[in-house]
């Protein structure tokens, strides 16, 4: 098997888990009860990419974080270089991505059988290293994302993070992060709904539900 992925290795949890604590599609705000369980040690482990990428008993996970602003969100393009060519060319407004290798070592290393402290270095490093925010922030853990309704979704589980921020303070990085900038919440709800990927999608719902 070819791996186009080059030995990059994942942090995953069985599918039983989530099928034990409860099936869901679209968002939860339910965190806790399944944070508290994926990010038990006993319960993930680093497996191959290229592997788990067409297992769905291996659900990946993904720290899926959205800056937001007076009404609006942080948006752009999956371009070129995107780590999932399947969502090329999607509408995104999902800063975040796999935890990785480097991460491996933060979490062999954690004290506590929780990995919540680890998980949220690991967050900010998938951060810096696809955009630049000029100010202080805080990820906020505000939902959970599981889509089974396309192949990507059914192999990855998302943790939804939102930064509130003082000013449009996020400028792009990665050269994968194309026609980036902030756009209006109302108009991601509505006529440019279209141009989003799933997970952006169910997002925005749950921004707008939350009052924002």
């Amino acid at each position: 098997m070819h791996d186009k992925y080059k030995g990059e290795h994942v942090l995953v949890f069985p599918r039983t888990l989530l099928e034990e604590i409860g099936e869901f599609q679209g968002t939860s705000s339910d965190v806790d009860s399944y944070l508290s369980k994926i990010l038990d040690k006993q319960n993930n482990k680093f497996a191959l990419r290229v592997a788990a990428e067409d297992d769905p008993s291996l659900q990946q996970i993904i720290p899926y974080v959205l800056f937001y602003h007076g009404g609006e969100v942080f948006s752009y393009v999956r371009g070129k270089g995107a780590g999932e060519a399947r969502l090329k060319g999607n509408r995104s407004i999902g800063i975040g991505g796999h935890i990785n290798p480097q991460d491996e070592t933060l979490f062999a290393m954690a004290n506590t059988s929780s990995d919540m402290s680890t998980y949220l270095e690991a967050v900010i490093r998938e951060i810096n290293e696809e955009v630049i925010v000029d100010e202080e922030y805080t990820p906020e853990i505000i939902g959970l994302i599981k889509d089974d309704g396309n192949p990507v979704g059914k192999v990855h589980f998302g943790v939804v993070h939102l930064c509130q921020l003082k000013s449009k303070s996020v400028r792009k990085k990665e050269r994968q992060i194309t026609a980036a900038g902030f756009v209006s919440l109302k108009d991601l709800a509505g006529p440019r709904r279209e141009e989003l990927e799933s997970w952006s999608a169910y997002c925005v719902d749950l921004l707008i539900e939350k009052g924002l």
